[in-house]
């Protein structure tokens, strides 16, 4: 049971790694292709607070909590830390690398500094298809 839930954790690891890095190039493409729901605030806003999660755990030297779950797990069900099963070793391989702390807090800073220009230069939109900014600059002209 504990082997599969740390699988189970390690494909959510995965699915939260791919949402961050894929969905830059994809807010940047919608944008040159005009599809709209790429800047819904809802998809700005949990796309932001991943890469932000990210970027606070590198600079504070945390681990991430689903590492750290997956883990748990792992050694819950008599594994080591990161024995490998069939979905452990390619997922794990797409996830972990080995480098210098350093390098990794520099690439999730750049990425962080990235998708934060994308929200200058793609504004998040509300449902109604004005932007965030634009909301606010309506608001303020009511007053």
């Amino acid at each position: 049971m504990y082997s599969a839930l740390a699988d189970a954790v390690l494909v959510l690891h995965t699915g939260v790694a791919g949402f961050v890095v894929v969905g830059l190039p994809l807010i940047v493409y919608g944008n040159v292709k005009g599809w709209l729901w790429v800047n819904q605030l809802w998809f700005r806003l949990a796309h932001l607070a991943a890469i932000a999660v990210v970027v606070l755990e590198s600079w504070a030297g945390l681990t991430c909590p689903l590492t750290t779950l997956e883990s748990w797990l792992r050694i819950q069900s008599g594994q080591t830390s990161h024995d490998s099963g069939f979905i452990e070793y390619w997922v794990g391989a797409v996830l972990f690398y080995n480098a210098p702390s350093w390098i990794f807090t520099f690439a999730y800073s750049l990425f962080g500094v990235a998708v934060a220009a994308t929200w200058w230069l793609y504004p998040p939109r509300s449902r109604r298809g004005v932007s965030v900014g634009e909301q606010e600059d309506v608001r303020f002209l009511k007053k």
